[in-house]
């Protein structure tokens, strides 16, 4: 696939100096479908690496708003320790995110424009898209600015390193570099990480719900296999209070059904389902 033979023409306005977000947006707009799957396909490519640009100076530019935000806030005599309120708050409006998400999307912007410029790079360069750009800075937040920024520089995000890598590689190198730079921070993150287990539950469409608990790995793997092992043991007959036979009770649950049903009864003393 030749990535340079159908870019989209807004990559040309987007590299123009001066040029606008409006004047990005209506080049974008302009833009024809390619003929034939071969440009298609490459279309798409060229769009997802302009997509990845996008957040690149989209981040740059939330940094910069809270600096500019800040200096106006000093300007008319807020104290220094009210600086930066409502900050993230605008910026999930501009957005459209909700806004306890906004000092989240902040802290990223900081994170990939202070501490790891390599990884900036990529997204930049369309080598990484934002939601692995999000896994380096969560996997590095353990880390000094120094240590994290050494990471940064190991694992060169912007040198392809992660070409045609999955998000469980790019997690796992991640891991192994911050180990290596300050193995006891890797270790405190992951004990803190025990202390905030927790069970939550929120809607879900046509009167359904996701009950979900947070639980360190081995618990949760324990937990997952029980109810596996039940619903297994229900499907082949071998406990009727789990399900049972499917054939000799017609009972047509899905595999899934059954650990759903099972879970709630453990839980709560009554069948599921």
């Amino acid at each position: 696939m030749d990535r340079n033979r159908e870019r989209p023409m807004a990559t040309s306005a987007v590299s123009e100096r001066g040029a606008s977000v409006d004047e990005v947006l209506a080049a974008l707009r302009s833009v024809p479908l390619g003929v034939g799957s071969g440009e298609l396909v490459d279309q798409v490519r060229g769009l997802e690496e302009l997509k990845s640009a996008i957040t690149g100076l989209q981040a740059r530019a939330a940094v910069a708003f809270d600096f500019a935000r800040r200096g106006e806030q000093e300007a008319t005599g807020v104290p220094a320790a009210e600086r930066g309120q409502g900050v993230g708050a605008q910026l999930a409006l501009a957005r459209r995110e909700s806004p306890n998400k906004g000092s989240r999307l902040l802290g990223l912007a900081k994170a990939l424009v202070s501490e790891m410029p390599r990884t900036m790079a990529a997204l930049e360069s369309g080598q990484l898209n934002e939601w692995r750009a999000t896994l380096l800075v969560k996997e590095t937040a353990c880390l000094s600015v120094e240590d994290r920024s050494a990471v940064d520089e190991e694992l060169a995000a912007d040198a392809g390193t992660f070409e045609g890598a999955g998000d469980k590689a790019i997690i796992a190198a991640a891991k192994a570099a911050a180990c290596r730079r300050d193995p006891r921070s890797v270790a405190q993150r992951a004990a803190h990480a025990a202390t905030e287990r927790t069970v939550s539950l929120r809607p879900a469409p046509d009167t359904m719900t996701y009950l979900t608990a947070l639980l360190p790995a081995a618990q949760g793997v324990a937990a997952y296999a029980a109810l596996t092992r039940a619903a297994d043991t229900a499907r082949s007959g071998g406990d009727s209070r789990a399900g049972g036979d499917s054939r000799s009770r017609g009972d047509s649950r899905s595999r899934g059904q059954v650990m759903a049903d099972t879970l709630v009864e453990r839980i709560t003393g009554k069948s599921g389902g």
